[in-house]
């Protein structure tokens, strides 16, 4: 993605995150943050959503500093903003600012609920938004309250992998047709597109509108986690025939394909699956599974994943400056992305950056404090 001019207006969360992944990819990012320091919910320096980018600070409150911002627009093809709708038009960094000075330009907003709709304008957090989507409200155990996905499901799958699709998509039509365009990249949007499958079997009556009683909910015995001796838990995912008949040979268990294919012996099939897995510890039980076809892992926490022999081997994880991190998603044969580089003071690159961006008067803007070069 080199030669790809992103100019992102500072946030949290998915927007960031979006950003980070064009970074990661070889896009040219811009990251413009505020003078007060907001904008980030963690110290500059640890906040690996900001690694791979070039940071400038400027006032966005003063006209000088719109002035500046549009300056840098003007020498992009993508601008990404997740600000409540209506706020950029009133800063005047709205589409049409731009497009005045960048017809080609691609703006992704990020946002919740959407550009338009009765919640447009109120406030939210993922779990807020995937619950009016039906997605909270499908995760977790029979009988028992949904389970929060951390901001997994929302944030970053429904919010951000959908905007760095969408402006991709829309940079690849602009390329043809000369004219950039709004990406409204909805949480809600793209957190009810990632359950199309369990729509899909609902209507061909494969799925109960329940928690907890499904293929892939913890429904079916061998699609759960159970605990081991040592207090540690498996993850079973055996859901067809051959692999859940290599998971009961290996578990030591005896059961039937009659009793796989008869949900009303499943209870006791759990308790024995249960009660197997109880007798030896995790480690013992990964080393029993471990290669083979019978689909069960160990659920490890995030520490424990950067030292999986698998992850280790593909250098999944890696360690800049210290800081352990996923490395860059997904993997090109031919154009792979560069290691990481760290994130950085905020305003590391506010001269530089405008000046090369064709903004000339980036001394004044500094002198003035408009601008703020660390």
């Amino acid at each position: 993605m080199t030669g790809l001019r992103v100019v992102e207006l500072a946030g949290i969360g998915p927007g960031p995150f979006a950003a980070m992944l064009l970074a990661d990819l070889g896009a040219d990012v811009v990251r413009i943050e505020r003078p007060d320091g907001s904008g980030s919910s963690l110290p500059p320096e640890s906040d690996i959503l900001r690694r791979n980018r070039r940071s400038v600070v400027i006032d966005l409150r003063a006209p000088e500093g719109v002035r500046a911002a549009l300056g840098l627009v003007e020498h992009a093809d993508v601008l990404i903003e997740g600000y409540r709708p209506g706020v950029t038009e009133r800063l005047g960094l709205g589409p049409d600012e731009c497009w005045e000075r960048n017809p080609r330009l691609v703006y992704g907003r990020m946002t919740g609920w959407g550009q338009e709709g009765p919640l447009a304008a109120a406030a939210g957090h993922d779990i807020s938004y995937i619950a009016i989507t039906g997605a909270l409200g499908a995760i977790g155990r029979q009988g028992e309250r949904p389970a929060v996905p951390l901001n997994l499901v929302g944030d970053f799958g429904g919010g951000s992998l959908y905007l760095a699709l969408g402006i991709l998509s829309a940079v690849f039509e602009a390329g043809r047709s000369g004219r950039g365009q709004v990406v409204d990249a909805a949480i809600v949007d793209g957190a009810a597109s990632l359950t199309t499958l369990m729509h899909s079997m609902l209507g061909a009556g494969l799925w109960r509108d329940e928690r907890g009683v499904n293929m892939l909910d913890t429904g079916m015995p061998w699609y759960d986690v159970y605990e081991t001796s040592d207090g540690g838990w498996m993850a079973v995912g055996a859901l067809e025939p051959k692999f859940y008949a290599e998971f009961v040979a290996l578990l030591g268990i005896e059961t039937t394909e009659h009793d796989r294919k008869n949900p009303a012996t499943w209870a006791e099939l759990r308790e024995k699956i249960a009660a197997a897995f109880a007798e030896r510890t995790r480690e013992e039980w990964s080393k029993i599974f471990e290669g083979t076809d019978a689909c069960v892992a160990p659920a490890l926490g995030f520490s424990e994943a950067t030292r999986h022999p698998h992850l280790r081997a593909r250098n999944t994880f890696l360690e800049v400056d210290g800081i352990t991190q996923p490395a860059p998603a997904p993997r090109f044969s031919r154009t792979p992305a560069a290691i990481p580089q760290p994130p950085v003071r905020p305003g590391a690159h506010t001269r530089q950056t405008l000046l090369e961006w064709g903004v000339s008067d980036a001394d004044a803007l500094i002198e003035s404090g408009v601008a703020v070069q660390s």
